[in-house]
């Protein structure tokens, strides 16, 4: 308890655990449909396509969510589309676009001198670091997401479970899938900030797979997911203080430490995840 105490005595970690917890049960919530319908890589080819972006921002010298989330949001309908076409599949898509602008990241970057430090954020995150303004800013965004998904869970669950049989009561698919790929890139690109580019997909993909090990039905697996999205990050949160880790990747290791857990009581009920 003293410990944890002492965390929240320090502005700048209280203001990393709000941002954090929200953006965290945000990933949860949206992973689980991501997941179901294998796009659980989405969050990796759109945090490279953030990562260029963040790139471009810092060699114009403007803010890095100002440029960031819209190039993302417009990735996340492109990868849409391409991924209804019929010689594209969804993990194809995911591959084109990441490694595409992984690559004008890349050469933006060995193009730029002076961003070391920045880039090195961007790569893996800087959740302590945040201004006041980005607080407010991602605190605003995450509880619009959280809203939007409970609002339309009906027809979010309808899509994820079958596209067909939802298209025959009447749900139209295409618009839901659109919000699914918008409230996802939303998160990633706030998410970036405290994970980075290169571990914000374990955000939506851990929690999501950690409650399948041991739970079938939608709601279950989605209040599970949230339930372990935002335990993971706090204590990951109180590893990285207690022990001076890199925040981001202490999330993903309690992560991946509850994940074995999960699979381990599965197996031993003999559940098929």
């Amino acid at each position: 308890m003293e410990l944890i105490f002492e965390m929240f005595s320090h502005t700048f970690i209280v203001r990393a655990l709000i941002v954090g917890v929200l953006v965290s049960l945000c990933a949860a919530l949206l992973g689980v449909s991501l997941v179901l319908k294998r796009y659980a890589m989405i969050g990796t080819g759109l945090s490279h396509v953030g990562f260029a972006a963040m790139a471009i921002a810092s060699v114009i010298d403007i803010a890095g969510l100002t440029l960031a989330m819209p190039v993302v949001v417009g990735a996340a309908f492109l990868l849409l589309r391409i991924s209804e076409s019929s010689k594209i599949k969804g993990d194809s898509a995911v591959a084109l676009i990441s490694t595409g602008s992984l690559a004008v990241g890349v050469i933006i970057v060995s193009l730029t001198t002076g961003l070391t430090l920045h880039i090195c954020n961007v790569m893996f995150g800087s959740i302590f670091a945040m201004t006041q303004a980005t607080v407010r800013f991602s605190v605003a965004l995450s509880i619009i997401v959280i809203a939007l998904f409970v609002l339309f869970y009906n027809q979010l669950f309808a899509v994820t479970y079958d596209e067909t049989f939802a298209r025959a009561t009447g749900t139209k698919v295409n618009v839901y899938k659109t919000l699914l790929a918008l409230l996802t890139a939303v998160t990633v690109v706030l998410g970036m900030q405290m994970m980075g580019a290169l571990l914000i997909a374990s955000l939506t993909i851990f929690p999501a797979l950690t409650a399948m090990r041991i739970c079938k039905r939608f709601l279950t697996v989605v209040i599970t997911a949230a339930v372990i999205g935002v335990a993971c990050f706090f204590v990951g949160m109180v590893f990285s203080f207690q022990f001076d880790l890199p925040p981001g990747a202490s999330v993903v290791g309690v992560n991946l430490i509850l994940f074995s857990i999960f699979s381990g009581i599965a197996f031993f009920r003999g559940v098929k995840a």
